[in-house]
């Protein structure tokens, strides 16, 4: 070796030694952050073996010593405020700034959950009012993996009329709500992925815990067996198509943008017939995720690594992967909802999800499996969303976001509100009749837009026909001429829902039926049919 190559390897070397000696905190830690108020605040993230680290925020410090390459500290609960600078020390100093001390939430879940804003009913209207600068978001943008993963990818980034369009829909209208309502700087930290199973979200000792979930567990292992850096190279992929993404945006994107302007504009005037402008260079399209598919994958690349970030509570939109399997979604929902509360240590936090909506694709059988969540986990809430258009990704998010703030109101923040539509409560058979007993009446019970509708009554027989419903307080009566011993009922339990039973606080009922405990398998493309209510040829 030369003098000039030896040189260059010591400098190398130095640098090399260095960079793994230099104190890196979890991606969360960065720039425009929330911290949870109000409760201890873990901060982690990596350095090397027996550097001793410092972190202080507001005059509060706590120090350790690395072991094993990583180190965690605890400050101690803050009040809500900020800005403020987070200091942490170690061979390097990190400063992060403009942090805020408020609330933090999760949202995550499937592509409803991951709808961006831009694409929602009404972004043109709301888009230029979203200038809330205490709202910020972190969008979790690495991928799955076979193991728990501690560092991630992504950044906070404030909301504005510029930012907002990026953030997701469901996210941004629960958490300005919940910024609106309490004054409080807002986080909600996005880590979710279109078309994914809940399984995936479910760490392999959460899913160990079960023994109905063994097939999971099964492939989770091979998954571990066949991983040969997959992971890695997607993280390579995805830096450079950030890169290319950047840069397409700054050149052909502005042109392109341009030129479709314009011929809309020109359309809307009736002056042309051209068809409409595409890319001269095609948008770059992202890498395909090689851990997205697999059980425990997302939860190991996308949650493990947020953990145990302070949090309020998560927000979850997710079903749609698991309406084939919709009665193992009874056991698997539920251990997922315990998984996420073991592994953060925080104890039941508040867990709020949403009813999936009326789609020719997404069984009752899917909704029930959630509604008997919330019958079953405690801290739970469930908006529901029949009221929305027939569609896989119905675009009214603000609704969804809205529905999802209330229950936050009145589980997590204690106001004294109506947070649920009716829920069915019990049955008392009487006669020839059934009695329908609900929790969540509010202000009392109510048939929106017309008589009430969506009831069917069957006798032992299961032969499901059409019900009068009448309203008597806190109950529905309901009944049928063909039926003289009732003995179950079912409201609005179809895939496209059609019910109008509410309360006057302006909420609609979830879809059930008292014989639920007759579903004892799952859902196939043979069987299907048989567990949809029959009903009489008209």
């Amino acid at each position: 070796m030369n003098t000039k190559a030896a040189v260059l390897f010591l400098i190398f070397s130095t640098f090399l030694a260095r960079a793994q000696a230099e104190v890196k905190p979890n991606a969360l830690f960065s720039d425009n952050a929330v911290l949870q108020q109000n409760i201890e605040i873990p901060v982690w993230g990596d350095a090397a073996e027996g550097e001793k680290v410092s972190v202080t925020l507001d005059g509060d410090t706590a120090t350790t010593v690395a072991t094993e390459g990583k180190w965690q500290v605890r400050l101690k609960p803050h009040s809500p405020g900020g800005p403020f600078d987070l200091m942490i020390s170690g061979t390097n100093t990190i400063v992060v700034k403009n942090v805020l001390v408020g609330e933090v939430w999760i949202c995550s879940g499937q592509s409803n959950m991951a709808y961006d804003f831009k694409g929602v009913q009404n972004a043109k209207i709301e888009g230029p009012l979203a200038n809330y600068p205490k709202l910020r978001m972190f969008k979790v943008n690495s991928p799955g993996a076979s193991t728990p993963q501690t560092q991630l990818a992504g950044s906070w980034v404030e909301c504005s009329p510029k930012t907002v369009e990026g953030f997701s829909a469901v996210g941004y209208f629960f958490g300005s709500d919940i910024h609106k309502s309490t004054g409080l700087p807002v986080g909600m930290i996005h880590s979710s992925v279109g078309g994914t199973a809940a399984q995936l979200w479910t760490s392999l000792s959460g899913l160990e815990k079960e023994p109905a979930l063994r097939a999971y567990v099964d492939a989770a292992k091979q998954m571990l067996q066949n991983d040969k850096g997959a992971s890695e190279k997607y993280l390579r992929d995805m830096e450079t198509y950030q890169t290319q993404l950047k840069e397409w945006e700054q050149t052909e994107g502005k042109a392109y943008g341009a030129a479709l302007n314009a011929w809309k504009a020109a359309s809307k005037s009736g002056g042309n017939s051209s068809p409409a402008p595409t890319p001269t260079v095609p948008k770059p399209r992202p890498p395909s995720d090689p851990g997205a598919k697999q059980p425990t994958s997302l939860f190991n690349g996308k949650i493990a690594p947020l953990i145990p970030y302070a949090l309020r509570g998560v927000i979850w939109y997710q079903g749609e992967s698991n309406s084939p399997k919709a009665f193992e979604y009874r056991t698997l929902f539920p251990r997922l909802i315990a998984d996420w509360r073991e592994k953060w240590g925080q104890g039941d936090f508040p867990f709020l999800f949403v009813q999936i909506a009326p789609y020719q694709g997404n069984p009752p059988e899917l909704r029930e499996a959630q509604f008997l969540t919330l019958k079953k986990v405690p801290n739970t809430a469930m908006a529901v969303i029949t009221d929305t258009p027939p569609k896989l990704h119905p675009p009214e998010k603000e609704l969804v976001g809205a529905r999802l703030a209330l229950a936050a109101r009145a589980l997590a923040y204690g106001e004294k509100l109506e947070y649920s539509g009716p829920e069915y409560d019990s049955i008392k058979l009487e006669q020839n009749r059934a009695i329908i007993g609900f929790k969540h009446v509010g202000g009392g019970l109510i048939a929106k837009d017309g008589p009430l509708k969506g009831f069917l009554i069957a006798g032992e027989d299961k032969k499901f026909v059409p019900a009068n419903a009448v309203i008597e307080g806190d109950s529905v009566v309901v009944s049928s001429p063909q039926v003289p011993k009732p003995f179950a009922v079912r409201y609005a339990f179809l895939a496209l829902p059609d019910g109008n039973l509410w309360n006057k606080d302006g909420l609609p009922a979830s879809p059930f039926r008292t014989d639920s405990d007759s579903m004892t398998q799952d859902i196939s493309p043979k069987n299907k049919t048989m567990l949809e209510p029959t009903l009489p040829e008209s």
